[in-house]
């Protein structure tokens, strides 16, 4: 290089999508990506530029175009980008111009919309329990695997010889999710042998009310049993764990029948798992609350609906097993602002607050070990280290983030509220910004969206744009095309993937719908994301 040169060498790997049913793909790479919340007079959307991000996010978004464009180019798609608030502002805008794409563009044939939506303008659906949804109870209460952001660890112990109480025994390897011909793991597995009914059963877990789908285990499992001659007695009426163990026992000792259902049975011991942990039985508890909140938030002031949630938080030595952790108040907290959206700030919402950060960091003071969440979010690795002082520090913070997260929706027009405050005859109600957003799309009427953003992607879209200002010129909509694909900036939860699914079924047939994000959402990976302080740093885990 001649005097005052410089050589840049950039490492990138090939794009991984990773797909995890027939509607979902992940790109896990990218598993820490969430929209920043802007802070009290911040800038609007209109505001923001790939430019004005922080360093982390910026490679993150220009990673994330590089890989949507590696896969559109791999589909052969020409798409029209969308975008509904500021992150997916910049990253529609960015993709849009890219010049790879643009060239892209001019070849591909076939026709599609990507719709690009913040997380953070509805982080009630990502931290909610509103779904009877058995695939996402499993991922909210199995441990991760390790090395994986998405994959949970089945413990394996029932189908061996081993005994012991144990349930964390690490002595046999653990099973997980991910199986052959249907994978979300990061690598590519040569499998000999494929076991369908293993994949129709995670399809099930995935689409399926919880009971159909437990049903439908115990229906494979039998089918399975029968077609190895294993002396299985099959019974009528509810499904049980206890039911499902004694059939699975069955495989035990034949190792020809473990062999070919290995991956049927792994999924069937996640949902035997799933079904007796503690937190299952806490999933009904959270969603009456929700609804408590949705009911009390329609009539009551913030300070009101704060006050009812503060005789709650009760320290580690007072706590039954059925009362709430700190974590869980973080998930009701997020909830509750999201839902609520802005907040009147005034001297009594001042103090309400100051009670209830008071209470939290009192309880999270004398835990006697910290969760890793708890971790992340205190920047402690122990509760030896840990002062009031840094709890008090990190609880300011996590009400810092409240308000942001119910001021997200400020600059909205159309897409403003997720609450349905309810009638004399109709309760009060939740109502989802991704719901909201698909029901637009699929308009028959084709109203101009007021808060779905077309970016252009080069001089005719702009004259398209321009004339219709003054002519009778179609602006682009995101309905216009055979394909839709809606991307969650931030992730998503395995009850908004269906519900996307069957609106699009159900107000515009004929039009395949694909759902792509950066994580399968739980409401403690959603609370890890907001408030642990290594939240903007990619990960290399799966």
């Amino acid at each position: 290089m001649g005097e005052g040169g410089r050589a840049e060498v950039v490492l990138r790997g090939p794009p991984l999508l990773a797909p995890v049913s027939a509607e979902l793909c992940l790109l896990p790479g990218l598993a820490a990506l969430l929209p920043p919340l802007s802070g009290p007079g911040g800038p609007g959307p209109a505001e923001i530029g790939v430019g004005a991000l922080p360093t982390e996010l910026r490679a993150a978004v220009r990673a994330l175009v590089e890989d949507l464009d590696a896969f559109l180019t791999a589909v052969g798609l020409r798409e029209e980008n969308f975008a509904v608030g500021p992150l997916s502002r910049v990253i529609a805008a960015e993709l849009a111009s890219y010049a790879p794409a643009r060239n892209r563009r001019r070849m591909a044939t076939n026709k599609a919309s990507i719709v690009f939506v913040d997380r953070t303008l509805d982080l009630a659906g990502a931290v909610g329990h509103h779904g009877d949804n058995l695939a996402e109870k499993i991922l909210s209460v199995l441990p991760k695997l390790p090395g994986h952001k998405t994959d949970v660890m089945v413990n394996m112990v029932e189908l061996t010889a081993l005994r012991t109480a144990d349930e964390t025994c690490s002595i046999i390897a653990p099973g997980c999710l991910a199986q052959p011909n249907l994978s979300f793991s990061a690598e590519v597995r040569d499998h000999t042998n494929s076991d369908p009914a293993a994949k129709a059963l995670w399809e099930s877990f995935m689409n399926l009310k919880q009971k159909e789908a437990v049903m439908e285990a115990r229906r494979h499992l039998v089918e399975a049993a029968s077609r190895e001659n294993l002396p299985i007695k099959m019974s009528m009426g509810r499904v049980t764990p206890e039911q499902l163990s004694s059939y699975i026992k069955l495989f035990k000792n034949n190792l020809k029948a473990l062999e070919n259902h290995c991956g049927l049975l792994q999924l069937v011991l996640a949902t035997i798992q799933t079904l007796k942990h503690p937190q299952t039985s806490k999933w009904d508890n959270f969603l009456a609350f929700e609804r408590l909140l949705l009911q009390t938030i329609g009539e009551s002031e913030m300070p009101s609906v704060l006050n009812q949630l503060l005789p709650m938080i009760k320290p580690y030595n007072e706590r039954t097993k059925d009362d709430y952790t700190c974590e869980d108040f973080l998930v009701l907290l997020v909830y509750m602002y999201s839902v609520v959206g802005e907040i009147k700030s005034g001297k009594e919402l001042d103090a309400t607050e100051e009670e209830v950060k008071a209470a939290l960091v009192k309880a999270i003071c004398v835990e006697p070990e910290l969760s890793p969440l708890l971790q992340k979010i205190t920047g402690c690795d122990s509760s030896l280290n840990l002062t009031s002082q840094k709890a008090t520090d990190a609880v300011d913070g996590i009400f810092r983030s409240l308000g942001d997260i119910a001021r997200a929706r400020i600059h909205m027009k159309q897409f403003n509220s997720i609450h349905n405050p309810g009638s004399s005859t109709h309760q009060a109600s939740y109502k989802p910004l991704l719901k909201q957003v698909v029901e637009e799309i699929c308009n028959p009427d084709r109203p101009d969206p007021l808060d779905i953003e077309h970016m252009s992607s080069g001089l005719t879209d702009l004259l398209k744009t321009g004339f219709s200002m003054f002519m009778k010129v179609n602006r682009p909509h995101p309905g216009d095309h055979p394909l839709l694909i809606i991307f969650m900036v931030g992730g998503v939860t395995v009850s908004e993937v269906k519900m996307v699914k069957d609106l699009v079924a159900t107000r515009k047939p004929g039009t395949q719908v694909m759902v792509l994000s950066s994580a399968l959402l739980t409401p403690r990976s959603t609370i890890e994301l907001l408030f642990g302080t290594d939240h903007l740093q990619l990960h290399t885990d799966i």
